[in-house]
């Protein structure tokens, strides 16, 4: 049933596709020749996986990248024609669904032979892409099992049920500086198990090994493709380095307008447990979004933007809000009024999500894909 009612957005996030295009563009410079896989799981990092999806091949991506099947069926429904690969799978994973919409499927072992039943079922190949385990701990054959799994992929290859695409792993320690040594032996160990598969008859067509701290950092490792995924979204994968540090733009801003500005004594207790108690008499404003929105709770003295100054969040943060100490004269009603303008980070003010995730001992990449379903996402047209 349509609505009865319009409203302007009361919280927002603004997806900048310029500065996504941007971030492809650089990207795929960078790795020249190796094709670059713009990974859009989780839904784009909380952007918009079909919007990204978009953006991403017109401005150069040639991969398309998700965890599940799922995902990438309704990329395939959106009009993605771009290869879509999607690598992590359960026994309810519709792989019949994968073969007849062309999507590639990772394999790290036993489900090969479930593949090969849904290729059989849909009378059709399935195109697949062998997954070594060699660090990370994760799906992935283990190495002790990697012969037999070539074997097995080779055997089907004869028979027509598959077609062996590329051989890919995924590094544990490519963004830390000193996890050179750590990097250096996955890759070794991942050049072995190619030279293993094409001892099988396997032709390894695309060999990709780089996430984003891999291919800005390690050119050793691009190989023939690069699965940027975090990179595209203008983050920095490095503690140390700023996605300005890295050529790279963010792409997500959050945004939303103060709802109440109220005075406040000394000594007045702030949100839940009073952990913030206000300090001399002063302005409290009310921000509306909360940990449903995505906002961390335990995110307590992050910095916020409001109307051209920052100040920090205090106390804890709510479900649907949390408060701003605008160490402000008690009667001043100009600062912050409500309907000011807030940012909690974005081109406005500068800040980033890193500053929120220290804020909250995380990373960035969690704050983006955090944000809630009802805080809409507004996409900024590139061109």
């Amino acid at each position: 049933m349509a609505t009865s009612w319009t409203a302007e957005p009361e919280r927002w996030v603004t997806i900048d596709h310029a500065a996504l295009a941007h971030n492809v563009e650089t990207i795929a410079r960078w790795v020249k020749p190796a094709q670059v896989m713009a990974v859009v799981k989780a839904d784009g990092y909380g952007h918009g996986a079909v919007e990204v999806a978009k953006t991403a091949v017109a401005a150069g991506a040639t991969w398309i990248g998700t965890a599940h099947i799922r995902e990438a069926l309704e990329l395939r429904e959106a009009g993605i024609t771009a290869p879509l690969l999607a690598w992590l799978h359960t026994i309810r994973t519709p792989f019949r669904a994968a073969i007849e919409h062309n999507i590639d499927i990772g394999v790290s072992g036993p489900e090969i032979e479930m593949v090969a039943e849904a290729a059989r079922a849909a009378d059709l190949p399935a195109r697949i892409h062998l997954k070594i385990d060699t660090g990370l701990s994760r799906n992935g054959a283990a190495p002790e099992q990697w012969d037999e799994l070539c074997k097995r992929a080779s055997e089907l290859q004869q028979t027509g049920i598959v077609r062996v695409v590329g051989v890919f792993t995924h590094f544990a320690t490519a963004d830390d500086p000193d996890g050179e040594a750590a990097v250096d032996e996955q890759l070794a160990a991942y050049h072995q198990a190619v030279d293993t598969a094409r001892k099988h008859g396997l032709t390894v067509d695309v060999r990709h090994v780089a996430n984003s701290p891999a291919l800005l950092s390690r050119p050793d490792t691009h190989l023939d493709m690069v699965r940027a995924g975090v990179a595209i979204y203008g983050l920095s994968p490095f503690a140390e380095r700023t996605p300005e540090d890295l050529g790279l733009r963010q792409v997500m801003s959050f945004g939303t307008t103060v709802a109440n500005n109220k005075p406040a004594d000394e000594g007045t207790g702030v949100s839940y447990g009073y952990a913030y108690r206000c300090q001399t008499p002063t302005r409290l404003a009310l921000v509306p979004c909360g940990y449903a929105d995505g906002v961390p709770r335990i995110a307590e003295g992050a910095p916020v933007w409001i109307d051209g100054n920052y100040y920090r969040v205090a106390g804890r943060i709510a479900m649907d809000q949390f408060v701003v100490d605008l160490n402000t004269d008690r009667d001043d009603e100009l600062t912050a009024p409500v309907g000011a303008p807030v940012e909690l980070f974005g081109p406005k003010s500068g800040l980033t999500s890193d500053a929120w995730a220290l804020a909250a001992g995380t990373i960035n990449y969690e704050l983006v894909t955090r944000i809630g379903a009802r805080v809409p996402r507004i996409h900024k047209p590139w061109i």
